[in-house]
C-alpha cells in the first residue's frame, strides 16, 4: 500500500500559522515580483479567482472582497515543509519527496497496523506539530493514492482528510466519479482527446481494450491502466540529481540596456554554475532566453533564446558566465523592452566521467581549487561576498516583494512576540 501526503493550500496554509487572523478569510499569494496568483485559500478559490491570473486583473476582485494578498515568502515556505517531511519520515521508512508540499510513503512494511489511524495519526501530529492541515490518500498503488488524496480533500469531514482505498468496491467508486482530467498523468491534450470520443471518467478509460491505449498512450498508458486497476507499475524513486538547471527572473522594472542585462545574465550562470558544483556535475550546452512583457499588449513581443555547446564540459563561473555572455550578444536587439532573463545548463554529466576535447583548451583543473574556495567562503558568510568581476559587486538581486510576510521561522530578528 502507498500513502500520499498533500499539504492543503500550502502557500496559503504557510501564512496562516503565525497569523491566526487569516483563518476562514479568502487569501491569494503571488509570484516572483508580484506577477501572477500561484496559491489560493478555498475561501479564494471559492470567490472564482483562477490560478495563474496576473494580479493586476482581478484587482477590483482582491478589494471588493478583502482577500489578503502575500508575496510568495519561499524561505517560510521551504522552512515548513522540511518539518512537514521529517514528521512524515517517522511514519514510513521509504518516503518519496516529491514536491514542497507533496510526498509518496510505501507502506508495505507495515504488518499488523491499521493504516487508516496509522495516517491519521500523522496528519493530527503534522497539524499539532506544525500547523499545516493535510490530506492523505491511501490505495494499492502511487496513481490511486492520489485519486484516495483528491477523494480526502473534496469530503474532508466525512473522511477526517484521510481515505483509503484497499478493496475493489473502493477502488471501483473511485475510478466512477474520478474526471479524466484528474488522472496523474493526463495532460490538456489528452483530456480534451479522450472528451471528443465521450470518455469522460477514469472508468471509461480503464475499460477501453489495450490495443486502445497502446495506440493513444503507449506503454506509458498500459501502466497507468494497471496502475489504476491496482497493479503497481512504478516504485518509489531516490532522490537523483538534476537533468537540467535553470536561474530566471523576472524583473522589477523593465530595461532595453545591454549592460544591465549582461550583469544579470552573468549572475544567473554563476548560480547554474554553483548548483552544478552542489550536485558534482558539468554541462554540455548553455542556452540563454530573453523575454519582454507578453502582458503589454501595446509592446513590441520579442521571445529570443541562443544555446551553446561548450567546447569541454564544466561547471566553473568563470567559463559559463563567459559561454552565457556569449549566447545574449548573439539575441539581444536594441529597441525592445525585456522583462525577464534566463540561463539553462543542460546535457549534464557526473564530474568524474566528463571526456575533454583533443583539439580545445582545457582549464577544468586549474579553475577548480579556485571555485570550490569562493563556495566555502561564500557558505561560510550565508551571502554572495566573492563574485566575478563582471558581477555588480554592490548590487545584490532582490525582487518586487512589497507584500512580504516575515521569516517567522528562520530569521532571529523576525521571530513571533508573545505578549504575556
Amino acid at each position: 500500500m502507498y500513502a500520499l501526503v498533500d499539504c492543503n493550500n500550502f502557500y496559503a496554509s504557510c501564512e496562516r500559522v503565525f497569523n491566526p487572523s487569516l483563518r476562514n478569510v479568502p487569501i491569494c499569494i503571488l509570484s516572483n515580483n508580484d506577477g501572477c496568483v500561484i496559491s489560493r485559500s478555498d475561501e479564494a478559490k471559492k470567490l472564482g479567482i483562477p490560478m495563474g491570473v496576473p494580479a493586476f486583473q482581478v484587482d477590483k476582485l482582491f478589494k471588493n472582497h478583502q482577500v489578503k494578498i502575500f508575496s510568495a515568502n519561499f524561505i517560510l515556505y521551504g522552512d515548513l515543509s522540511h518539518r512537514v517531511m521529517n514528521i512524515v519520515k517517522r511514519y514510513s521508512s521509504q518516503v518519496e519527496i516529491y514536491s514542497i508540499d507533496e510526498a509518496f510513503l510505501n507502506l508495505k512494511g507495515l504488518k499488523n497496523i491499521n493504516l487508516e489511524e496509522h495516517c491519521l495519526s500523522m496528519r493530527n501530529y503534522i497539524f499539532k506539530g506544525v500547523g499545516i492541515p493535510v490530506s492523505i490518500g491511501i490505495a494499492p498503488t502511487q496513481t490511486l493514492a492520489k485519486a484516495a488524496n483528491l477523494i480526502a480533500k473534496k469530503y474532508s469531514v466525512q473522511t477526517k482528510s484521510v481515505y483509503l482505498m484497499d478493496t475493489p468496491e473502493k477502488i471501483e467508486k473511485a475510478l466512477k466519479w474520478l474526471n479524466i482530467e484528474d488522472i496523474w498523468g493526463i495532460g490538456r491534450r489528452l483530456n480534451k482527446r479522450f472528451s471528443t470520443m465521450g470518455i469522460r471518467k477514469a472508468w471509461d478509460l480503464v475499460n477501453m481494450p489495450d490495443t486502445f491505449i497502446r495506440k493513444e498512450m503507449g506503454i506509458i498508458g498500459i501502466r497507468m491502466i494497471n496502475e489504476l486497476k491496482g497493479i503497481p507499475q512504478l516504485e518509489l524513486s531516490p532522490p537523483s540529481k538534476k537533468k537540467t538547471i535553470a536561474t530566471t527572473r523576472t524583473f522589477d522594472i523593465m530595461t532595453e540596456d545591454l549592460a544591465p542585462l549582461k550583469e544579470r545574465v552573468t549572475t544567473f550562470a554563476v548560480k547554474c554554475s554553483e548548483r552544478l558544483r552542489k550536485q558534482q556535475s558539468c554541462c554540455n550546452y548553455i542556452t540563454v532566453f530573453l523575454h519582454t512583457n507578453f502582458f503589454r499588449g501595446d509592446h513590441t513581443q520579442y521571445h529570443p533564446s541562443y544555446t551553446i555547446t561548450l567546447p569541454n564540459p564544466h561547471n566553473s563561473a568563470i567559463e559559463l558566465s563567459k559561454y552565457a555572455q556569449k549566447a545574449l550578444d548573439a539575441i539581444y536587439k536594441k529597441g525592445y523592452l525585456y522583462k525577464k532573463a534566463g540561463v539553462i545548463v543542460s546535457g549534464l554529466i557526473p564530474e568524474q566521467t566528463r571526456q575533454i576535447s583533443l583539439f580545445d583548451e582545457d582549464n577544468y583543473m586549474k579553475h577548480a581549487p579556485l571555485m570550490e574556495t569562493i563556495d566555502k567562503i561564500n557558505k561560510k558568510l550565508h551571502c554572495d561576498k566573492i563574485k566575478l568581476a563582471s558581477q555588480d559587486i554592490k548590487r545584490t538581486w532582490k525582487m518586487k516583494q512589497n507584500l512580504l510576510s516575515q521569516h517567522y521561522s528562520t530569521n532571529i530578528n523576525q521571530i513571533i512576540r508573545v505578549k504575556i
